[in-house]
């Protein structure tokens, strides 16, 4: 696919951010911020989220108004998503297009290689080496990095969606102030954040996790979003050595943070999963042992869903504890409410992947069935959670949106009012009313 084109020119700065009654790190101006998390294959239902708020923009009459989100952070393909916003960040709507372009005509072989001969040099040997033991490695010395080969997604970031050459010109110019990305530094153990913005500022530092004011490059990107085991690690530069990072939601405890820290004080948060998904079915009395599988897409539902919905959980308490204290006393504590919105999946993504299996290239469905993932046997339901995460085809990736953009018009009225965005009524009226002025009697 060629690279839709954007101009180079900006449009002037925006100016009109709306005031809050929230008091920010440096002023009363409410800055609103946006968080992507991770989850594979499942960011595809962000981008129906982002498609759906461009469109309620564009009807509040907003087509060509500032970037709405000045503040951008993610986590793994969230970190991609909003690093594609960033870099095109002065022409909002195009952006979102050029994202949805590529999410809807999707496919594995973009991602990762997908061929027997890839499935036998990466997968295959690693789980034979795995099965084998490590001796054989050492003796043969072979060192398996990774299940899969993700080095297409390497080359779709660069050719496609990242030009990351327009950030500094696009953050002096206005119209973003700051672009978050995290990873998990297998070396250190800590939980590094990569940021990029508009004046110094003094990185945040807290137990296990930390902030680091850089340049961003393609490699942070792949260093956020390398899942564990399945991707390999990625080697950043940090302070004059080298640190091998992984994907950022791993042992990232608080991923409300990094937009806060950098000045959000509205904050949307886009999930992929579990929040507001319906409950799981119960198992049967006589179910059988997980699979390997089952255990694998547990374990990423954990690392990529549980801590986002913990973190929202804790800020809404922190919202209620002081909205019962006096003003003053909200001062001295230091605390300033959040003014947080999240849109979460409304069907459970486990059980839309369990359709969607059998579109995955052979070879993947067979290194999959190793694992324990079943397709053929009227059992795949329970093998959905893993497959979730790696089915990036376009049939899976479509519904997807589809849902995203379907759960964000639901609550289209909501949204409108967290934006501070004027009715389409209203706007349509005035715009008559004005186009009746000029007419003249």
């Amino acid at each position: 696919m060629a690279a839709e084109q954007f101009s180079p020119t900006l449009p002037p700065r925006f100016t009109d951010i709306a005031q809050s009654n929230t008091v920010g790190p440096a002023s009363n101006i409410a800055q609103t911020g946006l968080l992507l998390s991770g989850g594979g294959a499942r960011a595809a239902y962000q981008v129906g989220v982002l498609e759906a708020i461009a469109e309620i923009r564009r009807h509040c009459g907003l087509k060509h108004g500032p970037n709405p989100f000045p503040i951008l952070a993610g986590t793994s393909a969230g970190a991609i998503n909003v690093a594609a916003l960033a870099c095109r960040c002065d022409q909002f709507d195009q952006a979102v297009h050029l994202m949805a372009r590529i999410w809807r005509n999707m496919h594995t072989e973009q991602i990762y290689r997908a061929d027997s001969l890839s499935m036998l040099r990466s997968g295959t040997r690693w789980l034979t080496l795995l099965s084998l033991g490590w001796a054989m490695a050492r003796w043969r010395r072979l060192h398996p990095r990774s299940l899969l080969d993700n080095r297409p997604l390497a080359e779709l970031l660069r050719s496609e969606l990242m030009p990351f050459e327009r950030l500094p010109d696009l953050i002096a110019s206005g119209h973003l102030q700051a672009l978050a990305i995290t990873a998990s530094s297998y070396s250190s153990g800590q939980h590094i954040t990569f940021f990029q913005n508009h004046q110094i500022l003094s990185p945040w530092v807290r137990d296990q996790r930390r902030a680091i004011q850089t340049p961003l490059t393609h490699e942070h990107l792949l260093a956020s979003a390398a899942l564990p085991f399945i991707f390999p690690a990625i080697p950043l530069p940090l302070e004059g050595h080298i640190e091998y990072f992984g994907d950022g939601s791993m042992r990232q405890t608080a991923p409300l943070a990094p937009p806060i820290h950098m000045g959000a004080t509205k904050l949307l948060v886009v999930g992929a999963g579990r929040r507001h998904e319906p409950p799981a079915a119960r198992p049967l009395p006589d179910a059988r042992y997980p699979s390997l599988a089952q255990v694998a897409g547990h374990a990423l539902s954990s690392i990529f869903l549980d801590t986002l919905a913990v973190d929202i959980e804790r800020a809404e308490r922190i919202n209620h504890t002081l909205s019962l204290i006096s003003p003053a006393e909200r001062i001295r504590s230091h605390l300033r409410p959040l003014e947080l919105l999240t849109i979460t999946p409304s069907e459970r993504i486990d059980d839309i992947a369990t359709r969607h299996i059998d579109r995955l290239p052979r070879s993947v469905r067979v290194l999959l069935g190793t694992l324990g993932v079943r397709v053929d046997d009227g059992e795949a339901l329970r093998d959905g959670a893993l497959a979730s995460y790696l089915l990036f085809e376009q049939s899976y990736s479509r519904e997807l949106m589809a849902l995203g953009r379907k759960d964000t018009l639901a609550r289209q009225e909501e949204i409108r009012r967290f934006m501070g965005w004027p009715d389409p009524v209203s706007h349509a009226h005035s715009e008559s009313q004005g186009l009746e002025q000029m007419a003249g009697p």
